[in-house]
């Protein structure tokens, strides 16, 4: 699969969806619509997925188009191992964690997805990295996504994972489960467990 063609068909999507929101007559707007069409269709042959299945993940656009926001936890054990949580959709390990919230802040979307996931009361201490999923080899999906990973301090112990988790559970950075790569791939945890480890104060951004 070409991830570079895919950025550009999602720009083109954009692109038009812009161009419906901002149209003024009639002929811009079925120009428009055979544009989003058009893309609609190349993103199914690059994908392999119907052209219906994919409008379902796309929700009405009413204004301008931005990227989608994936908040992340990093929570470590006291001998320093990572908390992980077992998708119930991909059966693999990711961090706690999910899509931003309106009407919260990211440092309370990241509460909130603890307590849901894992069970654990935790704060969070400080920013570690906001990466670009299409500047990292994640699988290719529709969306445009920024993922911002915070280190959080747990203020409780018990662990009970949430009703959409399989599991959830301490890890070794050096034996790690098999990792669901659409949510984070090995070189970021790495990324954001060493700056954690190591007091590295300044956030990642790429």
């Amino acid at each position: 699969m070409e991830i570079p063609l895919l950025e550009e068909i999602k720009k083109t999507r954009s692109i038009a969806e812009v161009g419906l929101l901002y149209c003024g007559n009639e002929f811009d707007r079925e120009r428009y619509l055979e544009l989003k069409a058009i893309s609609m269709r190349m993103m199914s042959a690059v994908t392999g997925k119907p052209v219906e299945t994919l409008e379902q993940v796309f929700s009405i656009v009413d204004d301008y188009p931005t990227a989608k926001v994936d908040v992340r936890a990093l929570i470590l054990s006291p001998d320093k191992k990572i908390l992980l949580v077992k998708e119930g959709v991909d059966q693999k390990w990711t961090l706690p964690g999910g899509w931003a919230d309106i009407g919260y802040t990211p440092k309370e979307t990241a509460i909130k997805e603890c307590i849901e996931e894992t069970g654990l009361d935790v704060i969070p201490t400080r920013l570690l990295a906001v990466f670009d999923k299409r500047m990292h080899p994640h699988p290719p999906q529709p969306h445009y996504v920024y993922k911002l990973i915070f280190l959080c301090e747990p203020t409780s112990s018990q662990l009970s994972a949430g009703f959409d988790m399989l599991d959830v559970a301490y890890f070794d950075i050096d034996d790690l489960p098999e990792l669901s790569r659409d949510r984070i791939i090995e070189s970021q945890l790495k990324l954001v467990y060493h700056k954690a480890i190591d007091g590295d104060r300044e956030a990642y951004f790429e």
